[in-house]
């Protein structure tokens, strides 16, 4: 069954920390040697984190490629939107309002409070989806 893990964040770090925080995150996967894909919300959040993981850091970046690409087979990081999903991957980041379709699919997936108000609004309603089913719940205090 898959695991549900939500990083809850602090209220005043704002979408900059967030967002780093994310990609740190991702990094330790990575490191890690598991296959994470980050789910963004739309197109532009997509385009966003691709610009991020290349340069987050001063001295180094994450390897990553879009879902549905060619890179994509062989890419240990991806990112899509949409209905767009890497064919093999372990870790699902879920970056949307809501809880993906096929989020079932993968063996743990990462959520988090969020960088503002909406945001913990809408994890909390996906907590309550995840709990009402009946999935295993890990609360990560960041």
């Amino acid at each position: 069954m898959t695991r549900i893990d939500f990083h809850v964040l602090p209220e005043d770090g704002g979408r900059r920390q967030h967002d780093h925080y994310l990609c740190q995150m991702v990094e330790q996967l990575w490191r890690g040697g598991r296959k994470v894909h980050l789910h963004c919300a739309d197109e532009a959040m997509q385009t966003a984190f691709d610009e991020l993981l290349w340069t987050f850091k001063d001295t180094s970046f994450l390897p990553h490629a879009a879902a549905g690409t060619p890179e994509a087979d062989a890419a240990a990081v991806t990112l899509g939107c949409g209905t767009a999903r890497p064919a093999s991957v372990e870790v699902l980041v879920n970056l949307q309002p809501e809880v993906p379709a096929f989020f079932s699919q993968f063996e743990t997936v990462i959520e988090t409070t969020g960088p503002d108000e909406d945001a913990r609004a809408a994890a909390r309603l996906r907590y309550r989806f995840y709990k009402d089913r009946g999935y295993p719940l890990e609360m990560v205090k960041v």
